[in-house]
């Protein structure tokens, strides 16, 4: 058995010792609704499984079912109309800029919906009465089991989505001779056939719906053939049949005719039973095997014990249902690794990047369509992707960057006369860029420099040149858009985005607006990400040399007179607002600008901010808002907005934030909380934006005591740590690439090689980001910050060394 690195570096550490804790998620009871199903995804191909004894439900799903076909939605009059709406919203007038906006910038497209590829429906006869009822999905392995007894037998269903033969398994078994006998049959809400082959495959044949007046192009079949060790099996009519087994594996497989975002055409029976033919010549054991051995690569780099419980053996449902009372810590633990295994099972190399439900919907008209909201949504599915271990799983989004691209080229030139390419706040399989839903939420150009700020992270962890040289194209494009459209605000000066809006949010009467906080941060990220991007790869210098002009000329962040960070360029904020947005703290988390060290007004006025927006929020903002806290060393108000997750959303409570299956609610389910708390917790434990690989720096009162290992800093560090009563112990780091490894720590350190930090860092991948001075109002009151007592140690590290250090006291 081959261990990682990350578990070999815990190996070393002395005294250390992992946990043995099981990463279950277990039920004494069938799901009833979709929301308690367990999810199963091998990227391509999803299904949740309700586990019910007489009438078990795979629902299916296929990454690229989406409604629609190849469209776009620019629209021509936007450009003739824009200096009418700058106009306006200089004027004060943003309420009649906004119905501009709606009448010239939008067409009647606003993006098509993902969609399921319908369910396979197994019937069991006399099994409405059992017991010793259990199900479960086992993340060390990508598993759901099922057990229970009827009449005496036990019955056992094992189902997994293979990453290694890219079908769906399911294997049945009773513990009886002959006791297993079953029928199988296909149920979907679009229009579709079922039909047969002479192999005793049954085959649903089905359509992508019209929507918005384009015509659905996505073919796609499903495929379904059982193989038995015993007993019969026949077709007849739209079912699949088998009597007295005692075993049978089914195989599903799902074919579309999707090329890209520009062409569909492929054979999809053809793609659907290639594949299956190929995994039903295998094994069950074996297939089951390999598809775990390939899935463990990834999730077994990372390992998380924060201690447990008497609350840690329940039910996971009531595991949720009793955290306020219990504050299980194992179950924060899990749902963190939950995170982990969703973002595994949702987006891998050659795929398509995770949507606002991964890949898991049951509808045909999925809330917000299932699509990608790039104003903070698409994004947060991928914050765990570096520091959690799953470099590879961000590659899907990485070229939904390349194709927006290349569609957003259009855009740019239609609708603004400008260079390089834009994407607005929503995308989907198609790769639209034009705004949707209407301008209060559409009109935000700023949705691919967000993205591209991912290419640049990406770059920061692995140091990957290779990789930057690939996708400077892309970072160059929407720095080239910002060149283009910039204009000069008339009353301040600086150069802005307009129109633009703070995300869904506005004091205007509307969110119409120019220049709002999170457009300047997001400008200066991919302005000055590609300018360091240039330098490295010693590309254009004159090109170099008008965005180092450009960023000198944008607006700095303000301190209000509330003492709070400025959302808007206007001191505006109202400090009763709850508003679930906090895009203009974008600065302090995902982005690095706002540090504690370099300007300590700025992280009082961003705490100050997050605290007036309260603790309670939608799933995915309580998943920013883990992240935001953590940013701000406080980990004790991070575990308060964890606490806020893990509330049970269920029909008895409205405010729940976490389904029975550990899915987030927004309400309804998007799955973005999921990852946007994983990447919280791991925020928690280790940073290394700020010019050092900061070791616990918001670790909360309630894990005094835990271990972690496999967390990834930037630089290419491999982390992990051991902590107790609040302290560390013991860490090892294991240096990827080499280069200055700068620690901060809380504690005293000692180990071979470790010297006293001194000057800057030359780690330029550990490099913290240099922004103008803020702008404070007179009427703030600020009370300054005060920060723990840190020590910061320099070791010169070499590529694939591992360094142990320790408490010195």
């Amino acid at each position: 058995m081959k261990i990682s690195i990350s578990l070999i570096c815990v190996f070393l550490l002395s005294g250390f010792k992992l946990s043995a804790q099981e990463l279950k998620l277990w039920y004494s009871r069938p799901a009833q609704i979709w929301e308690e199903a367990l999810p199963l995804g091998n990227s391509r191909l999803g299904v949740m499984v309700y586990g019910n004894p007489e009438r078990e439900e795979l629902q299916l799903n296929e990454e690229t079912i989406w409604a629609g076909s190849p469209y776009r939605n620019d629209s021509p009059e936007a450009y003739e109309a824009l200096p009418e709406v700058r106009a306006l919203i200089f004027e004060g007038k943003n309420k009649e800029a906004e119905d501009l906006i709606n009448k010239k910038f939008l067409t009647h497209r606003h993006g098509m919906p993902y969609q399921t590829a319908g369910s396979l429906i197994l019937n069991f006869k006399n099994h409405g009465k059992y017991e010793n009822y259990y199900r479960e999905l086992d993340l060390n392995r990508a598993l759901s089991t099922t057990r229970y007894i009827s009449d005496g037998v036990e019955y056992k269903r094992e189902v997994f989505s293979s990453f290694s033969d890219d079908v769906i398994v399911m294997h049945l078994s009773a513990s009886k001779k002959g006791a297993l006998s079953f029928s199988a049959e296909y149920t979907s809400p679009a229009k579709h056939t079922t039909t047969s082959t002479k192999e005793n495959v049954l085959v649903l044949n089905g359509r992508g719906s019209d929507h918005e007046g384009i015509q659905g192009a996505i073919h796609y079949q499903v495929h379904s053939m059982v193989k038995n060790t015993d007993g019969a099996v026949a077709i007849s009519g739209n079912k699949i049949t088998v009597t007295d087994a005692t075993s049978a594996t089914i195989y599903i497989s799902i074919g579309t005719n999707f090329i890209d975002y520009k062409t569909v055409g492929e054979d999809e029976g053809e793609k659907a039973s290639g594949k299956l033919k190929l995994a039903y010549s295998k094994s069950y054991e074996t297939a089951k095997k390999n598809h775990s051995d390939i899935y463990a690569k990834q999730f077994n780099r990372l390992q998380l014990d924060l201690g447990s419980n008497t609350a840690s053996s329940l039910p996971t449902d009531e595991r949720i249902m009793n955290f306020q009372q219990s504050h299980d810590p194992s179950l924060v633990a899990l749902l963190f690794q939950f995170g982990r295994y969703l973002l595994i099972s949702s987006s891998q190399s050659g795929g398509q990047p995770a949507n606002l439900q991964g890949i898991w919907n049951n509808q045909l008209t999925p809330p917000w369509d299932s699509k990608y909201t790039i104003n903070i949504n698409t994004e947060m599915n991928y914050w765990p992707a570096e520091v959690t271990n799953l470099s590879e799983t961000h590659f899907p989004l990485f070229q939904m960057l390349k194709e927006l691209s290349e569609s957003g080229k259009g855009t740019a030139k239609t609708m603004y006369g400008a260079d390089g390419w834009v994407a607005h706040h929503n995308t989907d399989i198609w790769r639209i860029t034009g705004v949707v839903d209407g301008a209060y939420w559409g009109m935000w150009p700023n949705g691919g420099a967000w993205l591209c700020q991912h290419l640049w992270e990406h770059y920061l962890f692995t140091g990957d040149k290779e990789f930057l040289a690939e996708f400077y194209p892309v970072m160059k494009g929407a720095s080239q858009f910002f060149l283009s459209t910039l204009v000069p605000h008339p009353k301040y000066g600086w150069m802005v985005t307009s129109p633009s809006v703070s995300p869904e949010h506005g004091p205007y009467g509307t969110s119409i607006t120019a220049g709002c906080t999170m457009d300047n941060q997001i400008v200066y990220d991919i302005l000055t990400n590609t300018m360091k991007a240039n330098e490295i790869l010693n590309k254009d210098k004159t090109f170099r040399q008008q965005l180092q002009d450009m960023v000198k000329k944008l607006p700095p962040m303000q301190v209000g007179k509330h003492g709070q960070l400025q959302e808007w360029l206007e001191d505006l904020d109202n400090p009763t607002d709850e508003h679930r947005h906090v895009s203009h703290l974008y600065g302090l988390y995902p982005s690095s600008q706002i540090s504690p060290y370099s300007h300590p007004e700025l992280f009082e006025a961003a705490r100050n901010s997050l605290t007036f927006r309260g603790d309670m929020a939608t799933g995915w903002s309580i998943g920013w808002k883990v992240n935001l806290w953590a940013r701000l060393f406080d980990g004790n108000h991070a575990y308060k907005i964890i606490s806020n997750m893990l509330t049970l959303a269920d029909k008895d409570n409205e405010d729940g934030r976490t389904y029975p299956n550990m899915f987030t609610a927004h309400p309804p389910f998007q799955i973005d909380g999921n990852f946007g708390l994983t990447a919280g917790v791991a925020e928690m434990l280790l940073q290394s934006h700020d010019g050092a690989v900061h070791l616990l720096p918001a670790l909360p009162d309630r894990w005094a005591d835990g271990s972690v290992s496999g967390l990834v800093a930037r630089g290419g560090f491999e982390i992990a740590m051991k902590w107790q009563n609040g302290e560390l112990q013991e860490t090892s780091v294991h240096s990827k690439i080499g280069g200055n490894l700068r620690i901060r720590s809380h504690v005293p350190l000692t180990g071979h090689n470790i010297k006293k930090a001194e000057g800057k860092n030359t780690n330029v991948l550990l490099e913290s980001v240099h922004i103008a001075d803020p702008i404070v109002s007179d009427e703030a009151l600020l009370k300054g910050i005060v920060l723990k007592e840190t020590y910061e140690y320099d070791v010169s590290t070499e590529p694939d060394k591992i360094y142990i250090f320790k408490n010195l006291d």
